[in-house]
């Protein structure tokens, strides 16, 4: 699996220069849900979303959305790598568990909610194991990170399985919605 070349780290500075109060899990899930039901037009809703103002000279701004441009590219492309090499946007893995554990959860409000943003899913067009992954990642954004503790094994490990569930449901929800895009196309 590959690393994204833009990171949780610079991602997070980017949007609080903007004034953003988004965590970078949480852009990232918001993009990666806005890709899958609308691929064409994703980078302009998230911008739509995130700086409803449209005053231009504001250079935090602009860079910021240079930054969420280069994201918006490298999930795009590793979204539909046959290698499948798509990654989560989190906290880095010598973060505390708490830390990490709220970007899975961030991550997963954020990409329900561009699903939803798109507007464009049909329930009865996905499996029954997209719609159970959808499910199962609602429950995730929904979790409570308060009672975890560093330096449990167990738990470093349920949340390692966690991410990499995510990590497949996101790429069988994506492969299906590209599907019913085409078939409408």
């Amino acid at each position: 699996m590959s690393e994204l070349l833009v990171g949780h780290e610079e991602i997070e500075r980017r949007l609080a220069s903007a004034d953003l109060e988004l965590s970078g899990s949480e852009v990232h899930g918001l993009l990666c849900g806005l890709v899958s039901s609308a691929a064409k037009s994703a980078i302009e809703l998230l911008f739509a979303e995130l700086f409803p103002q449209t005053e231009g000279g504001d250079l935090l701004r602009e860079e910021c959305q240079y930054a969420l441009r280069q994201l918006h590219d490298m999930t795009l492309t590793s979204l539909t790598d046959p290698g499948m090499s798509f990654a989560l946007l989190l906290p880095a893995d010598q973060t505390t568990i708490h830390l990490r554990a709220c970007g899975v959860r961030d991550w997963c409000e954020g990409y329900l909610y561009g699903l939803g943003l798109a507007g464009t899913i049909d329930d009865s067009a996905l499996s029954q194991n997209a719609r159970e992954s959808l499910r199962d990642l609602s429950e995730i954004a929904g979790m409570n990170v308060d009672t975890l503790d560093d330096g449990d094994e167990e738990e470093e490990e349920a949340l390692m399985q966690v991410t990499e569930f995510i990590r497949v449901a996101v790429m069988l929800v994506h492969e299906e919605l590209a599907g019913t895009r085409t078939l409408h196309q």
